[in-house]
């Protein structure tokens, strides 16, 4: 559930839009449609070596140079209305006509300036490692981050798949104005929020969500598989950043599923609800979150999430079961015991969930000392080398 801040101000201020290939008014107001295609970089192999390093990403199997775009499509919000949404996508400079594809989905982030359409860090590098490998790469924003309108529904099941089903269609369209026909395999990784995100992602692709894509891999890094347990551990003040989650993910599901008519219910500062708008920053929202949860939410709020009832219960049962399916692929999935934001513990249960299913399931513990930031850093790599063998 990793909070990033870094921004591109030049993509913010404005780029040119590159026009699209012309379509049936039908197909430009379908689930996946896309809209535009804004130029973000084109990278060749010596800067992808630096730029990779400096990400502290082992660059050891670039390969090819990377042309990186940022589109904008058609979806549907949580409530199953139209909407937009963006995304990056790198395609490899290497001539393929056909090439694999991957997803990366990304981790917590308040602030929509954060996410790799429109801001370099971990998330845009992370898409061009997969790029410079061979990869057609996906990485999706997100509703209401990047350039979608709204707020983001942070760690809501449904929205987050339609958004990232949506965001392959429109990337298969415009390789598809490209002349390029894409494996319909996709190779599905994320971190963190992200990691949650691609169980759920390819247990959709896998139940038919597109008959043009079908799973690859999956490969989670610290996903949050078990959101009850993170909540009780949070209000036991034993999750790194929990503070920031829960503010978070109450403020969120609150626009999804009504828990409070009034910000002052749930918090004892109630101007904390404007902090996570979209609109802030990290710099903005950590100075003025208290340190314990205690300090954060009201004594009638913090009861009811040590038991909850009701819509809270059911949709953390909810949340709790993006592992709760048998894929057709092998399932790695990446943790640490120093991971202090989404536990070990929770990799665990996606693990154990998977077995009872007779699913191919691996927990690999990247060590003690390897704490939540840090592990998607040491995947990535195994990750890449395991895509290329599947």
């Amino acid at each position: 559930m990793t909070f990033t801040t870094r921004l591109t101000a030049a993509v913010l201020c404005g780029a040119l839009v590159a026009a699209t290939a012309p379509a049936t008014a039908s197909a430009r107001t379908a689930r996946g449609a896309l809209l535009d295609v804004v130029p973000v970089s084109t990278v060749d192999t010596t800067q992808l070596v630096e730029y990779l390093g400096d990400h502290a990403l082992d660059a050891s199997r670039v390969r090819f140079a990377v042309e990186a775009k940022r589109i904008t499509y058609r979806t549907i919000d949580a409530f199953g209305r139209p909407t937009t949404a963006s995304a990056l996508i790198a395609l490899p400079r290497n001539g393929d006509r056909t090439p694999r594809q991957a997803t990366w989905l990304h981790g917590t982030t308040g602030y929509r300036g954060s996410v790799a359409s429109v801001a370099d860090g971990n998330d845009r590098a992370a898409t061009y490692l997969f790029a410079s490998a061979g990869y057609l790469t996906t990485a999706p924003d997100y509703l209401g981050l990047g350039t979608g309108p709204g707020f983001h529904p942070y760690v809501d099941v449904s929205s987050t798949v339609t958004a990232s089903v949506d965001a392959l269609r429109a990337a298969r369209a415009h390789a598809a104005s490209l002349g390029l026909r894409p494996d319909r395999r996709v190779m599905i990784t994320g971190h963190s929020q992200g990691g949650h995100a691609a169980m759920a992602l390819g247990r959709a692709l896998q139940h038919g969500a597109d008959p043009r894509l079908e799973v690859g891999a999956l490969a989670p890094i610290g996903g949050p598989f078990k959101p009850s347990l993170l909540v009780a551990r949070a209000l036991k003040d034993e999750i790194a950043n929990g503070v920031a989650y829960m503010a978070y993910w109450t403020v969120a599901w609150n626009r999804l599923f009504h828990l409070y008519d009034s910000p002052a219910e749930v918090f004892r500062d109630p101007s904390i609800e404007a902090l996570f708008d979209g609109e802030h920053r990290n710099e903005d929202i950590f100075p003025r979150l208290p340190a314990t949860m205690r300090e954060l939410l009201t004594d009638g709020y913090f009861a009811r999430l040590q038991h909850p009832t009701g819509v809270l219960e059911a949709k953390l049962r909810e949340a709790d079961s993006t592992c709760d399916w048998r894929p057709e692929v092998p399932v790695t999935l990446y943790s640490s015991a120093g991971d202090r934001d989404t536990l070990l513990e929770t990799s665990a249960y996606c693990d154990r969930r998977l077995e009872q299913r007779h699913a191919r399931s691996t927990l690999v513990d990247l060590g003690a000392d390897v704490n939540h930031g840090r592990a998607a850093k040491l995947a990535l790599p195994r990750i890449l080398a395991d895509f290329d063998r599947a």
